[in-house]
């Protein structure tokens, strides 16, 4: 367990990602079903992770909801279990106005009164200039106690930086962007530790090429480039070679960072739990870690923004 930047939040260094809990098939290739998706948040539940990350944009909100049913078939919350979300907006519609709309219909749909934790929601899709008000809003909900903590989430180490610099965000996640094939995000990761924020990575597996590196050849939902198709392949026949699955490589890559509080895993299916927590306990040669660290791709292949 760890603590949240300043947020004294304490938190298990593995979040469930809810991402596909709504079922997004254009983005994963899969459909995920209702009861599947409740059955895996209830499995959550019952295991050692103590958090979930969600968004009022995905699925169109699918995802609260399913999760609030699961949160009311269990009962209620577990004890110390924490639900996080993020502010989205509505078409263009990033306004102060559309912040506080988003966070009351999270609310509905999880059907709970406390939302510890609300991101603004990858902004950098947004003319920076315009975005302030959101901002504003979104901080004025916690002085309020409409909610707890604010996080800024995105992709964009530059665009990300930009917000940073408004000050008032207590963390930050960011995905795709720190990975066994990337390091983008390394100076932001740096700068956000040392302005006290606690820092969440996701998309560790870069959207599923590092967790199926034979059938996958998109990295951040584009095509990957030959430079990364074959550092993944030569890292998957290392990892082989030492006993270890490259999935497991790539989140531990993550988790066993001192710089990072917690990692965001993408989780559809309840055996994806038991998988976790084999990867959490495995041993990874020390010499496997020095062949994966000479693998990664020159900068020029990384994603940047």
């Amino acid at each position: 367990m760890k603590t949240l930047g300043s947020t004294g939040l304490t938190v298990s260094s593995v979040c469930a990602g809810g991402s596909g809990l709504g079922s997004m098939p254009d983005v994963f290739g899969y459909d995920v079903s209702a009861d599947q998706a409740v059955e895996v948040v209830l499995r959550v539940f019952d295991s050692p992770l103590t958090w979930i990350d969600t968004s009022n944009g995905y699925s169109a909100g699918e995802s609260e909801r399913r999760i609030g049913r699961a949160i009311r078939e269990y009962g209620g919350l577990p004890a110390g279990f924490l639900v996080a979300t993020k502010v989205d907006a509505l078409g263009n519609d990033y306004s102060a106005q559309r912040v506080r709309d988003s966070v009351a219909e999270s609310k509905e749909r999880l059907e709970l009164d406390d939302l510890p934790l609300v991101y603004l929601h990858d902004p950098e899709f947004n003319v920076f200039e315009e975005m302030r008000p959101a901002v504003d809003a979104l901080q004025q909900l916690r002085a309020d106690g409409v909610i707890g903590h604010v996080g800024l989430a995105g992709g964009n180490p530059a665009e990300l930086g930009r917000y940073l610099d408004l000050g008032g965000f207590e963390v930050l996640l960011v995905h795709n962007r720190w990975t066994l094939v990337d390091h983008s995000a390394e100076a932001l990761i740096e700068r956000a530790v040392s302005d006290g924020l606690g820092v969440v990575n996701a998309a560790v597996y870069g959207g599923g090429i590092l967790a199926n590196p034979a059938g996958a050849t998109k990295y951040g939902y584009l095509d990957a480039p030959d430079a990364v198709l074959r550092a993944v392949a030569d890292m998957d026949a290392a990892c082989r070679a030492h006993g270890v699955d490259l999935a497991t490589a790539a989140l531990r890559h993550s988790v066993d960072n001192p710089n990072i509080t917690a990692t965001v895993v993408g989780i559809t299916k309840p055996s994806r739990v038991d998988a976790l927590e084999k990867a959490l306990a495995a041993d990874l040669p020390a010499e496997l870690l020095t062949q994966l660290a000479a693998l990664l791709p020159d900068r020029q292949y990384w994603l940047e923004g």
